[in-house]
């Protein structure tokens, strides 16, 4: 890998956190741009209550990045419990302020980002207030996150409401001069395909002839991506981008105890399987390891089923990046040439 390559990551929501978080021991150049239509939680009470972006996947990605004062950090991440706070982070509170102040939420985001001394960049895909909609295969429509995941209907195709205008310049920016481009991992449809919706994010995406990787959720996300395997994963993804732009996928393969995923499975989601042979033939170069992330595992005794943030990180920068050696890639995490 050339010293400080330029990646590109999208996504939102603890998916793309993670991958953050990993990808920062690699380079200094990552661009995070982060989807804007979350209306549950905090995020959504504020939406509503002040008229704004919600702001709570971007705080997390300002955080995952961020290299300031640790205190700050936590400081960020800090939710309340009690009175009229209650639920609400005080980084979530901190960004909306700084919207009032600076006169708009992307103003506010880019001055976070130096605030905070982030390694890298973190821009929303729009800075426009949006909601996402979702068409389902019965031909009726839910709109909002909230609504889309709740509604247990399979989902056809999603939009961005009202429509908006070009990315920002410093957005398209990074895409053009990306030397990796990731997708996921995260909500397939509430987290990681409206990225494409913004005018002019898809187009630069397939200017761009950098390797461009979906890194494929471990688990389905029930009432969004019910019974869908890996193949269905990326023709809802690539159908949103209006073109087959992907090179590579990762997936993981490393195993999970039967009790986690049967635990999983009472709550209806399930292993997102695919076959590697079927995406060879499709002309992807897929990556294979063990990605999950266990080591909270007996301290919290949660068992919840995550990317291990470092594995995913040296497997990508080590597959993907033109500079690194092809055969210790191949030693590394078992990759199949396309």
């Amino acid at each position: 890998m050339a010293p400080d390559s330029a990646i590109v990551a999208f996504g939102g929501g603890t998916g793309m956190s993670c991958l953050l978080s990993g990808l920062r021991a690699h380079s200094s150049r990552i661009t995070a741009i982060v989807t804007v239509t979350d209306n549950g939680g905090s995020s959504g009470r504020l939406r509503k209550e002040f008229d704004m972006v919600p702001p709570g996947d971007i705080r997390n990605c300002l955080v995952a990045l961020s290299d300031g004062e640790p205190l700050l950090t936590r400081l960020m991440q800090y939710r309340f419990t009690e009175s009229e706070l209650d639920g609400h982070s005080f980084g979530n509170l901190f960004l909306t302020a700084l919207t009032r102040v600076t006169g708009s939420f992307d103003t506010a985001v880019r001055e976070l980002n130096r605030l905070l001394e982030v390694r890298g960049r973190v821009l929303p895909a729009t800075g426009h207030k949006v909601s996402l909609v979702a068409t389902h295969t019965d031909g009726t429509k839910s709109t909002g996150e909230v609504q889309v995941s709740a509604s247990g209907k399979p989902i056809k195709s999603v939009a961005i409401r009202p429509r908006v205008g070009q990315a920002a310049d410093d957005v398209l920016a990074a895409i053009a001069e990306a030397d990796l481009i990731v997708f996921g991992p995260g909500s397939l449809f509430t987290s990681v395909v409206p990225n494409l919706l913004v005018p002019g994010i898809a187009e630069a995406v397939r200017a761009n002839d950098c390797e461009k990787v979906y890194v494929a959720n471990i688990m389905t996300q029930p009432g969004e991506t019910d019974h869908l395997d890996l193949t269905g994963h990326l023709d809802a993804l690539e159908s949103h981008g209006k073109d087959s732009f992907l090179t590579g996928v990762v997936r993981n393969v490393g195993e999970i105890p039967d009790d986690v995923r049967d635990r999983y499975q009472l709550g209806g989601a399930t292993l997102v399987v695919g076959d590697d042979q079927v995406l060879v033939e499709r002309g992807l170069r897929v990556v294979t390891g063990d990605f999950v992330d266990r080591s909270s595992w007996e301290v919290s005794g949660s068992s919840v089923i995550r990317h291990h943030a470092e594995r995913l990180a040296d497997a990508l920068v080590k597959s993907f990046l033109r500079e690194c050696d092809a055969e210790s890639s191949r030693d590394h995490t078992g990759a199949r040439g396309r």
